[in-house]
Parts: structure tokens; sequence; C-alpha cells
């Protein structure tokens, strides 16, 4: 990608993503001029065909960061892409054609509100400045006058059949293209019901389930909401199941976690229930949801699903019991000295020992 900077004979980088703005581009593009539209979702450019007599925009969703495999690297994810855009240039630029190329993020990796702040914002890896706690307003659900399901995710997205991504975060929390109409509410079950219509080309329908159960427990005298589990309806015909992991909280209380997916080293895990699950992959960062007791149409104290005994403690804690161990021995081998019984007598006479013994 630098090289084809370096050789362009003019370029334009601009300092951030605006998510509204890249949600209206390919339209924007569409309607300004008469475009031969080409969606390229296999990312298999040895085929492309292009039609030099119109005007050709070629559509390229590059595959994002997130694996389900756990042994590719960010850097490995990026060398990829970077392989795919090598591909396709080089072949665009075998037949001659001249063209321009748009190379944009969905969404910025951080949104800050401060409009005095606006111009420092730029591309960069580590974010120095903290990050508002919710860039987006949270979905809600409403059952009457009152909100009965709170949803929050900075990204949530799925991956169907390991080559066909789908983003969904703009179109949830941004657009809000998306129909809630099919959630349910009561005291003891919910169901937060997400539909899209054609989210990405060949899926007409999709339909994500996400079902929770208000119950008593007795070891703890109190009621605790559980995600039971998570439902993906794709077409109204393709059903898959996922059951779910470490996410409950007191009834009173939101649910909080970084990560939420099918990946092994997210803390919340999604684990498939069905063969039809075994086919979808799911991201969800900075996941947050509450269906039952919301106030005043905001989220209440998170319950997180970071326990207390998080790896760094556990590294602590066993350093300092091979510590006090080390101590413990130590301090056993000193007292374990002991002096001689005897001693030689200055005022006797001097005790002699045989070169022989």
């Amino acid at each position: 990608l630098q090289e084809i900077l370096r050789s362009s004979p003019s370029s334009l980088v601009l300092p951030a993503v605006d998510c509204k703005a890249t949600c209206y581009l390919l339209g924007f593009l569409q309607e300004s001029m008469n475009w031969e539209l080409t969606n390229i979702t296999d990312l298999d450019v040895s085929q492309l065909e292009v039609n030099t007599s119109k005007r050709n925009l070629f559509v390229v969703q590059l595959q994002p960061f997130i694996s389900k495999f756990v042994d590719i690297s960010a850097l490995e994810a990026v060398a990829e892409n970077d392989k795919i855009i090598g591909r396709l240039v080089m072949r665009l630029q075998e037949r001659g054609i001249h063209f321009s190329v748009i190379y944009t993020a969905m969404r910025p990796s951080r949104i800050s509100r401060r409009t005095d702040a606006a111009w420092q914002l730029g591309r960069q890896l580590m974010a120095t400045e903290e990050e508002d706690s919710l860039s987006n307003p949270a979905l809600n659900v409403t059952n009457g006058n009152y909100t009965c399901i709170l949803f929050y995710a900075s990204n949530f997205s799925l991956m169907a059949n390991d080559s066909l991504f789908i983003d969904l975060t703009n179109r949830t929390f941004v657009n809000r293209d998306v129909d809630v109409s099919s959630s349910e509410c009561s005291d003891i079950n919910s169901t937060l019901s997400l539909k899209y219509t054609k989210p990405v080309n060949g899926i007409n329908t999709l339909e994500i389930r996400f079902v929770m159960t208000n119950m008593f427990y007795g070891g703890s005298a109190r009621n605790w909401s559980t995600l039971e589990s998570v439902e993906i309806v794709q077409d109204d015909y393709k059903f898959a199941k996922f059951n779910v992991s470490v996410i409950s909280a007191p009834a009173e209380y939101s649910f909080h976690c970084q990560l939420v997916g099918t990946s092994n080293l997210y803390p919340a895990k999604l684990i498939p229930f069905n063969d039809e699950a075994q086919n979808w992959d799911v991201f969800i960062s900075k996941f947050q949801l509450q269906g039952f007791n919301i106030e005043n149409n905001q989220f209440s104290y998170a319950s997180d699903c970071t326990s207390f005994f998080t790896p760094a403690i556990w590294m602590g804690l066993v350093t300092s019991v091979i510590l006090l161990w080390i101590l413990a021995y130590g301090i056993h081998m000193i007292m374990q000295l002991t002096t001689n019984s005897r001693f030689d007598d200055p005022k006797g006479p001097a005790l002699s020992v045989p070169q022989t013994e």
C-alpha cells in the first residue's frame, strides 16, 4: 500500500474517518455519476472483468483483523489485506486501466465529542485521550411508555462461512436501520430481536435474538438476570443457536463485557449449540445489555464479566507464594544452626591433634 501511494501521481490522506460519511459514500458516488457497480466479495480478482466503455466502481471488503483462528496475528491480517490490494491494483495496471482508489475504514478507532479538539483527531495506533463511555446512544426497546431493554456495543459484527463479513454496528446504533418490533418484555423473560433486511449481498433477512431470563436464586437471596442464548435466523429457515457462558448479573444491574463472541480468547464466549451455529462467528466489543428493571432510560450499574482473580492477580499470588516459601526455608535453615558443644580453654592445656589423625 505504501508503494502504491509513493508511485501515485497524487494522493490525499484525510486525518480521520466519519462513520456517517462512510455509510453514504457508495450512495453518493453512484448518484453523482452513472457508475457500473461491482462488489468483490470472494476476494478473487483473477476473473475480474472490466467494461472500459463505462465508468466502473469496484467495492472490495477486506477481511477484518478478528478471526476465528487464534494463531493469526493482526500483523498477518494486515499483510494479507495488503496482498489483496496489490493483486487488484496489478490486475488493473496490466490491462492499462487508469483508476482512482478510496481506502478507508468503516468507522473511527475513537470518537471525541469535543468540538474544539476535532482538528486534533487523526488516525493513530494508540489513543492518549480517554474515550467517551458510549460513542453512540444505546438501542432501546419500549413496552408501552417505558424502556424494557437496552443494548449497546462499539462493534457488532458477524462472519458467515468464514468468508462473508457482516458489520451491523452502524445499522444498529447509528442509522437505526433495524426492526425491534418482535422483541418481548416481561418480568421473567425478555427477548431482544434485531431484524435486518439485506444486510449484505446473498442474505435477504437476518434476525438476531438475545434471550434473557430473570430468576430468583436462594443461595444469593436475590434475582439474577441471565443471557440464556443467542439465536441467528437467516432468511427465515436457517436457525443457529449459541449457548452463553458467564453472562449474568443481579437483576437490578446491567451486564458489561469488553469482548463477547465465539472466539476462545473472549471472556464471555458464545458456544455453538447446533450444526448451523458452526457456520457463524460473532464479534461484539464493549458489550452492554440490560433486560430488566431499567430506570430513567439509562443503564444501571454494570456488573462486569472480568472476575476478581485476573491473570495478573494470579501471577502476583503465585510469585508471592514462591517468595514466602524461600523466606520460610531460609528462616528454617537459620533456626537449625547450632554452636559447638566444647571450646578450647585458654587457661588449661592446649588441645593437641596428632598429625596422623
